[in-house]
């Protein structure tokens, strides 16, 4: 006699998280300060100003903006400042340092918000596979979060889980 097949995954009760899911929706550009420096080495405040006013920023406009310096040059911290202000009408988020940590940013942000208390006593799936590239910090962060309220966190897939971590009885 065949016994019918059972999804064992789906009755687990596994809840599957895919940091994917968290990934910017919207295109992430760059400013390298770098443009703006005399001489590639200083960045001069009238200048900077000046230059800051004149810039396009409606090119950013329903996009994220990744601001840094590719030159091995001191920028002080209020040219980063002065940069937020001209975009901040044009842009969803602006944050210092390259696209790759722009991102690491916006997942911190975004998991930052997310509700652990959902998660309470459950067993929980990270998602190991995805399109898109998702940062290592990501995942450590998540975990983090997850870990005092979850029963159990595993890596991978619901079919292939690495274990991480099991609440002690």
């Amino acid at each position: 006699m065949d016994k019918p097949l059972v999804n064992r995954v789906v009755n687990s009760g596994l809840i599957t998280i895919n940091l994917e899911d968290f990934y910017p929706a919207e295109e992430i550009l760059s400013l390298d300060l770098k443009e703006y420096l005399f001489r590639g080495l200083i960045l001069r405040e009238k200048d900077f100003r000046e230059a800051m006013t004149a810039h396009d920023w409606t090119q950013y406009e329903g996009k994220n903006l990744a601001v840094f310096c590719s030159a091995d040059a001191i920028i002080p911290t209020w040219a980063y400042q002065l940069v937020a202000v001209h975009a901040a009408p044009y842009v969803i988020m602006v944050a210092q340092g390259t696209v790759e940590q722009f991102i690491i940013q916006h997942y911190f942000r975004k998991l930052a918000a997310l509700d652990a208390e959902q998660y309470r006593d459950t067993k929980i799936v990270v998602k190991g596979c995805s399109d898109k590239p998702v940062p290592v910090a990501a995942y450590m962060e998540l975990t983090r979060i997850l870990q005092p309220v979850a029963q159990s966190i595993m890596f991978g897939e619901p079919c292939s889980t690495v274990p991480l971590y099991k609440r002690p009885k």
